[in-house]
């Protein structure tokens, strides 16, 4: 055989296979680009609509490109991942009914690198929810929640006479946040120390101001001190998670009935205690669950009062003829929460105006089609509040607060969304009702209150705040 044909042969093999393989490319490429994926804009190289994000703040961002692009869903970049937001009741719908079917859990690096201890963190575990314990969930639920109502009860009432009382004039935001995250430590951890729980809050209060922003980890930016908050966080919740496992080991018996001690003595499916740093992921995800939205949740509740007199005054109400119903000194009940009706419509019309989730990450488990457009597989996701609760459609003059909203059969569904919903509805829903109403039962039969400043502008961090804490000046009201 000719020596040139004998080459030409194998190297004839290699070009076609060659070729074979960069058609399949160009064919998959082209496929990808044919593909329907929804509208909208990528933003900048790396920094994607961050920027315009932050500056917008998410209502009035998600609103113009609504108006831009579709209105039931649009993509976007953001924390450097394709991202496509979904809209409206139809939008929320679709996310919560195909949970771990076409959709699973999904959070930004940034957040689960600051907050968790992620090399104990199973694959198929992608957001803090899922690393809750079962022990942790049973706390969560109302039949056990009962017996924590005079606990809360208790420790407002303090936090009024401590907090509030001696002052004329206060920060709402940072008075709600101390007694919300107070209240947290002392019912997941037994741990009351002022002075360790301040310390606590510091820490926490810097990493969620930077958890959800551009992972950008150089020296001034959020999230470099985002890390650095976090761990000193978890150091912090390792000690007194030490702390106690000496103190159950040597008592050889359970001295406490908080959630931390029952962690320590939970086994898993192969008989094995949980380590220190798996029941730190969980006090954690606890800590996230129920103190921050909470303590804005309290926060706008306080101002639309303020901003309300009249619906002040009906709460107030409410709140005076179960007072009043009581024993000097007697604790509030399960039973007591469950009349305040009118008070819970309050809080509700406050958390549709005021949302203090703004919703939560999803990734595409698979490609799908949604609204006749194509969600490629990977795509990260983003179901959102804003969409439905501020639509005039589903709440007439939605910038008027109207608790009369919630009575009878109350909004459509799926557009009313505060907790999200489906099998990842908020777990901490029961607790954060019993944690709000508490505490507006104690306020409003303490105080009346007057914005110092109408014109506070609401910033958006994690969550919407107040720009200034919200000062108020308060006038105590007279004792009956």
């Amino acid at each position: 055989m000719d020596p040139a044909v004998a080459f030409s042969l194998p190297a004839l093999v290699v070009l076609t296979l060659s070729f074979v393989i960069l058609l399949s490319y160009l064919i998959r490429r082209i496929s990808s680009t044919d593909a329907k994926t929804p509208p909208g804009s990528s933003g900048w190289p790396i920094v994607g609509e961050n920027v315009h994000l932050g500056i917008l703040g998410p209502p009035k961002f998600i609103k113009k490109r609504m108006e831009k692009f579709s209105p039931y869903v649009f993509k976007t970049s953001l924390l450097g991942e394709k991202m496509a937001f979904f809209c409206g009741p139809q939008g929320n719908k679709f996310v919560f009914t195909n949970e771990n079917k076409l959709l699973t859990s999904w959070w930004p690096k940034s957040v689960t690198k600051v907050l968790l201890f992620t090399e104990v963190i199973d694959e198929n575990q992608k957001v803090v929810a899922p690393l809750l314990a079962n022990s942790v969930h049973d706390i969560l639920k109302p039949e056990a929640l009962k017996q924590y109502v005079s606990t809360m009860d208790s420790m407002a009432r303090h936090h009024m006479e401590t907090d509030w009382a001696p002052y004329d004039e206060v920060k709402v935001h940072p008075l709600s946040q101390k007694y919300t995250f107070s209240l947290s430590c002392k019912l997941f951890m037994d741990e009351d120390d002022n002075d360790k729980v301040a310390k606590v809050l510091k820490n926490f209060n810097i990493v969620t101001n930077g958890m959800i922003s551009l992972p950008l980890d150089f020296p001034g930016t959020a999230y470099n001190q985002a890390i650095k908050g976090g761990k000193v966080l978890r150091d912090g919740l390792l000690k007194i998670i030490a702390t106690r496992r000496k103190e159950l080991i040597e008592n050889k018996e359970t001295t406490r009935q908080d959630v931390l001690s029952n962690m320590l003595l939970v086994t898993n499916e192969d008989g094995k205690l949980m380590s220190e740093k798996e029941i730190s992921n969980n006090i954690i995800g606890l800590l996230v669950a129920s103190y921050e939205t909470s303590s804005v949740a309290i926060t706008f509740i306080l101002k639309h009062l303020a901003e309300n007199p009249h619906i002040y005054d009906q709460v107030r109400k409410e709140q005076m003829e179960i007072a009043e119903s009581k024993q000097p000194g007697e604790l509030l009940s399960w039973e007591d929460v469950e009349k305040m009706k009118y008070s819970w419509n309050v809080a509700r019309e406050s958390l549709r105006l005021a949302p203090p989730g703004q919703g939560a990450f999803r990734e595409a488990l698979t490609d799908f089609k949604y609204a006749g457009f194509t969600i490629p597989k990977g795509w990260k996701i983003f179901w959102n509040v804003n969409t439905t609760h501020n639509d005039p459609k589903y709440f007439p003059n939605p910038e008027k607060f109207n608790p009369s909203r919630f009575e009878g059969s109350g909004p459509a569904p799926y557009s009313f969304v505060p907790f999200g919903g489906g099998p990842r509805m908020c777990p901490g829903k029961e607790y954060a009702r019993l944690e709000i109403l508490i505490f507006m039962h104690n306020f409003v039969n303490n105080f009346k209150l007057e914005k110092l400043n109408p014109k506070e502008k609401i910033v958006y961090r994690s969550t919407p705040v107040p720009a200034e804490g919200l000062p108020v000046r308060l006038n105590p009201n007279a004792k009956n």
